[in-house]
């Protein structure tokens, strides 16, 4: 992998195939591997929350998700082929999961929702062992579920909460859980237990998921669109003129 700097934040330009293996590889000597998805909102997020950039920077692969980073990059002059999504990576995961023996834990999302995950990817990916799965609602006894996980015997954690969350409790617990890799996955399990629906494949490919998701949910999703959508371009313009004023 070869590691990028985009605005202030790190991140790993690599493709599929590469990041699958290098986890594969660092569960098969049990060496911890913390993980992060970065897209245009926690790109922007992570300039004003401190405790977010922390918690991203302190994970070993950083994937570029979103296909607006992917240009941003791109414009800024780095070389980036593909995004490595968080969704698709959850299921290659899973798939390597089975085959190489790994018990996987799900956290977050309802109750009802991890549990049809939970039943879902035994039977999507045979030989799979889910060591356990909880809900995304235990934050008044993050100890617990903790302990839950490590007494488990997952090697593969998937935590399906919002961002920064879901960030922050990975690092402030990846030293006691117990697994070898740990992934946040965002509204993943939503979408696997049938609740929400994925962009077209063509919406996807031209990097329109975010649209996808405003004309789902566009009381809730608009303004957060609008807002990160709009500060990312501001600041990819300022770094861009700023570089070329610089090499003049």
């Amino acid at each position: 992998m070869r590691r990028i700097n985009v605005l202030g934040c790190p991140m790993d330009v690599a493709s599929m195939g590469q990041t699958v293996a290098a986890i594969r590889n660092g569960i098969r000597e049990q060496r911890f591997v913390q993980h992060v998805v970065v897209n245009v909102a926690k790109l922007v997020n992570m300039r004003t929350d401190a405790q977010l950039r922390e918690s991203v920077e302190s994970c070993d692969i950083i994937n570029i998700d979103g296909m607006g980073v992917v240009l941003g990059a791109r414009i800024m002059g780095h070389d980036v082929p593909e995004r490595v999504a968080g969704v698709d990576l959850f299921h290659e995961l899973l798939a390597m999961s089975a085959k190489e023996a790994f018990p996987v834990f799900l956290l977050g999302a309802k109750q009802d929702v991890v549990q049809a995950v939970a039943d879902k990817v035994a039977h999507q990916y045979p030989g799979l062992a889910v060591a356990g799965y909880h809900h995304g609602y235990f934050w008044d006894d993050e100890q617990a579920v903790v302990e839950k996980i490590k007494a488990s015997g997952a090697r593969l954690l998937f935590v399906a909460i919002t961002s920064p969350r879901k960030e922050n409790f990975i690092n402030r617990w990846r030293d006691q859980l117990g697994v070898d890799f740990v992934m946040g996955v965002g509204g993943t399990f939503d979408v696997v237990a049938g609740k929400v629906t994925r962009a077209p494949l063509w919406m996807q490919q031209w990097g329109l998921e975010w649209l996808y998701r405003v004309i789902q949910e566009p009381g809730r999703m608009w303004k957060r669109y609008l807002v990160t959508n709009s500060k990312f371009a501001w600041l990819l313009l300022k770094a861009k003129w700023k570089g070329m004023i610089g090499s003049s």
